[in-house]
């Protein structure tokens, strides 16, 4: 393998090194199977770090491209996910084709086949409207995006919650804790989840998130030099962040941070920044502080959209049996 990284392109490291494993797997140059160097291996030879490799390997796993073995290393598994999208696609083909074949044996039209199969769907869709969810997170404000965002592309009813609020464990969280039918939180906070909701007798479900592309490269384009202002309301989000940009190959930049609501604090470290970062709920406040005269980015997250539809099936899956 022969990767080379351009530190100019204002592309994160990582996403660059994802691209070209990818294109060494399509132009055949890595087989099925073939063993990766280690993490440690390649991030000596290119000169990174290894967070940046692990964030590369860790993209090719959660699409199938690659998969590591304790102790054996990690391995090329797959060609590309756009192959093995279509291997699922052939897989429903079938599928809608034996039910197909047996409504036409059953002696249904076409047609009547095809009606089933919409008021089918529309059950189900349904059945989603009436589900009640809460989303857990440990900072309020990535809790009102993800639960917007699940509302949004589920039509679920979902109600954001932060790890506190169910150690308080206060009668509105019981009441929404009582009402829900899931409770959802990412990954990392899956386990303590299940641990303060034990007594519910719900399910925890976890879902991943990645932050936006598109936000990175926004950071990746400014010089070493630049003086980063960072306004968010928890500290959790800020170290969050950290870790993002760290794990993107971006590890030299210093922020004046604040979380506080106070408008001197926030006007202050506006004043004394080249660009200023906002979490997702203050973007508005700082945005008027800064009056166009400085950039603003926004530093969003997304649900992870596999980890969304996952939902959907878990929620059929429950609606089944109650």
């Amino acid at each position: 393998m022969n990767f080379t990284i351009d530190r100019k392109s204002g592309v994160p490291i990582y996403i660059q090194l994802k691209n070209k494993i990818m294109s060494e797997i399509k132009n055949g140059n890595l087989k099925i199977g073939e063993k990766m160097p280690t993490e440690r291996e390649l991030a000596e030879k290119l000169n990174t770090s290894r967070n940046t490799v692990s964030a590369a390997y860790n993209l090719l796993e959660q699409e199938g491209v690659l998969v590591s073995y304790q102790g054996r290393g990690t391995f090329v598994a797959e060609e590309a996910k756009s192959w093995k999208q279509h291997n699922l696609q052939d897989k429903l083909m079938k599928i809608i084709d034996l039910g197909l074949e047996e409504a036409l044996e059953m002696g249904l039209s076409t047609k009547e086949y095809l009606a089933l199969v919409q008021l089918r769907i529309k059950e189900k869709e349904e059945i989603i409207k009436k589900v009640n969810a809460v989303f857990v997170e440990c900072n309020i404000e990535q809790a009102r995006e993800f639960a917007k965002e699940l509302n949004r592309n589920t039509n679920l009813n979902v109600i954001p919650k932060i790890i506190s609020d169910l150690e308080e464990n206060n009668e509105e969280t019981q009441k929404a804790l009582q009402q829900a039918q899931l409770i959802i939180a990412t990954f990392n906070h899956v386990n303590e989840v299940r641990q303060l909701t034990s007594g519910s007798g719900k399910e925890v479900f976890g879902v991943a998130i990645n932050p936006s592309l598109e936000t990175i490269v926004k950071i990746a384009r400014y010089s070493k030099y630049t003086k980063f202002g960072f306004v968010c309301l928890s500290k959790e989000f800020h170290f969050k962040v950290e870790n993002a940009l760290k794990s993107a190959g971006i590890e030299n930049i210093h922020f004046n941070v604040t979380t506080s609501r106070n408008l001197e604090d926030v006007k202050a470290v506006v004043d004394n920044s080249d660009v200023i970062i906002v979490s997702p709920g203050r973007r508005k406040e700082v945005k008027e502080l800064a009056a166009g005269k400085k950039e603003v980015i926004s530093f969003d997250y997304t649900l992870d959209q596999g980890s969304v539809k996952a939902i959907i099936s878990k929620i059929i899956e429950i609606k089944k049996h109650i």
